[in-house]
């Protein structure tokens, strides 16, 4: 025994200085499990969502939290723990009033629930198993079938005026109701011979009525009070407002417009390296021809996964060649391929990844058209330019490293750190020469593009300047996509189940981390790898975060984001 704790104990003191520290103590990290823990519990023991008693008893939640912080000596914490405290109270404050928006709009449209209550009170006391008496509860189901079915025919002669969001809004409603009035009477029904005889023949009648009541309602539903384009892609722009406000909560000190005039910097400068890329190839001025000779260097059909597994440990090899990172030999071991199916492909038309890198290809279901247009948008260089954004040293390491360091911050997880990271390898890489030929230039360069081109494209369309329509043509007209990868891209942006900022934490993220890549390795700071190593090892944040971490800030109790990392912005 005494041998093997002194193994181990020379073990921990061969630990590299940036693992050590990635393994420092929080005495804030088993309150932010505790305050997911507990938030996960009220949300499994409330089933109604949707209901008085939820928003009341998560509003005690929510205040008890922010009052636990406060009773903690912030002075004593170290920069560590300054971190994780900021970064809880932020969710705290965040998901506090996620909860007060969503209690308003209920509170606007309950109204299209007027038996609401009946469903209410059956599930309260089957939640504390309390006995209910079967011709009771019989009377109670019949008086609750005939409420909805008035409801129902007011709604469809436009006696009780319903909006299409309202609609939308009261579906959704009906159909939780549904799902927990029916657990509930499962509950009941079999094991209490009194109340089964007595319901058997009316719960039928009124799930029948919920569903006719949810239907008539899906009829009139839309999501948003926007008009279809002429897209088929309805979303939800959500104004400069809200906008700045999800902007403060990632950490991001600029305004939308500044946000913008970042990304039309960085445009042009893809454009100028486009056109000297176009001008090598032969074709001077005219990058998009040149952009279109790349689209034809494709694969044959069968051979995309052999180039795939290719790419990925060329960009292996070349990181570990140029000691830029360090990667584990069981990350270059787990990673995993799939195929993406042609209905994935509608929403993704190019690469995803994480665990496993997902490659779009054609099908043999899939038109002439379609197959082409996946052939093109998934040619040889663009493959070059974003297989290793997805697997290593992009989304596949961080995945494996965040299930190792500091797993309990994967809950402060931000695009801008997710995606950024991977952005910022493309933007490294290039400096490092990792494009051999014009071609792999400009794959790398039309993703480079695109990324701007969803800032520009996501600001316009959540401030109400652009269509879907409108962000369609500019990603073909701009960047060179071919429109079915345009139109499926813009379905994945705005209905694809993304956050309004996720498409703008790419660009932003990668120069983040380009920034914090400057003020510490190219002054001499710390190595590439250390550099490296040491983000991973904190685990997913803003990156605002990161560098506090990094720089050994000593963070206020009442900070605010003030980075300015992209320079002083008009």
């Amino acid at each position: 025994m005494r041998k093997l704790t002194s193994l181990l104990l020379f073990w921990v003191l061969a630990l590299p200085l940036a693992q050590a520290q990635s393994n420092e103590a929080s005495v804030i990290s088993p309150l932010i499990n505790q305050y997911q823990a507990d938030e996960t519990m009220l949300n499994r023991k409330y089933t109604l969502k949707r209901s008085v008693e939820y928003f009341k008893r998560m509003e005690r939640f929510y205040a008890a939290w922010r009052q636990k912080l406060k009773s903690l000596p912030f002075n004593k914490l170290t920069v560590n723990e300054r971190v994780d405290y900021i970064l809880l109270k932020r969710d705290i404050r965040a998901d506090s009033a996620s909860l007060q928006q969503n209690f308003a709009e209920f509170n606007s449209t309950i109204f299209t629930l007027p038996f609401a209550q009946s469903l209410i009170d059956f599930e309260a006391k089957r939640r504390i198993g309390q006995q209910q008496d079967g011709k009771t509860v019989q009377q109670q189901f019949t008086q609750l079938k005939d409420a909805i079915q008035q409801t129902t025919k007011a709604v469809e002669n436009k006696e009780l005026a319903v909006t299409p969001v309202q609609a939308a809004w009261a579906k959704q409603t009906v159909e939780q109701y549904l799902t927990v009035f029916t657990e509930a009477y499962k509950f009941y029904d079999g094991y209490d011979p009194q109340f089964t005889k007595a319901t058997k023949s009316v719960y039928p009648e009124v799930t029948d009525a919920l569903k006719a009541y949810a239907s008539v309602l899906g009829k009139m539903a839309k999501p948003s009070a926007v008009k279809d384009d002429g897209s088929g892609i309805i979303g939800n722009p959500i104004g400069r407002a809200a906008l700045i406000s999800n902007l403060k909560d990632e950490m991001i000190a600029y305004t939308p417009e500044q946000i913008e005039a970042i990304a039309m910097r960085e445009f042009a400068w893809c454009d100028a390296e486009m056109l000297k890329a176009s001008q090598q190839m032969g074709f001077g001025n005219d990058w998009k021809k040149a952009l279109e000779k790349v689209k034809t260097d494709y694969p044959e059909l069968g051979k995309q996964p052999e180039l795939v597994y290719e790419l990925a440990n060329e960009a292996i090899d070349f990181v570990e060649k140029n000691k830029l990172i360090a990667i584990p030999a069981m990350a270059k071991e787990g990673w995993r391929m799939r195929m993406l199916s042609p209905q994935e492909q509608l929403f993704a038309p190019f690469f995803l990844g994480g665990e496993s890198v997902l490659i779009a290809y054609p099908t043999e279901d899939m038109s002439e058209d379609a197959k082409m247009m996946t052939l093109r948008g998934n040619n040889r260089h663009f493959s070059r330019a974003v297989v290793f954004h997805e697997l290593i040293p992009g989304h596949n390491l961080q995945y494996y490293m965040q299930s190792r360091y500091k797993p309990y911050r994967r809950v402060f997880s931000t695009p801008f750190w997710t995606e950024g990271w991977s952005l910022y390898w493309e933007m490294l890489l290039w400096d490092q020469n990792f494009p051999k030929s014009p071609e792999d230039k400009i794959g790398m360069l039309f993703w480079r593009m695109h990324r701007c081109a969803r800032i520009i494209f996501s600001m316009n369309y959540h401030l109400g300047k652009w269509t879907p329509k409108q962000c369609i043509d500019f990603l073909v007209d701009r960047v060179g996509f071919e429109r079915a990868n345009a139109e499926a891209e813009v379905r994945r942006s705005f209905t694809g189940g993304y956050g309004p900022l996720y498409q703008i934490g790419y660009m932003l993220g990668g120069l983040q981390f380009r920034a914090l890549h400057k003020e510490l390795v190219a002054s001499g700071k710390m190595t590439n790898i250390q550099f490296h190593e040491h983000i991973l090892h904190e685990n997913n944040m803003p990156v605002e975060m990161v560098r506090a971490l990094l720089t050994n800030q000593q963070l206020p109790e009442n900070f605010s984001t003030q980075w300015k990392f992209a320079g002083d912005i008009k």
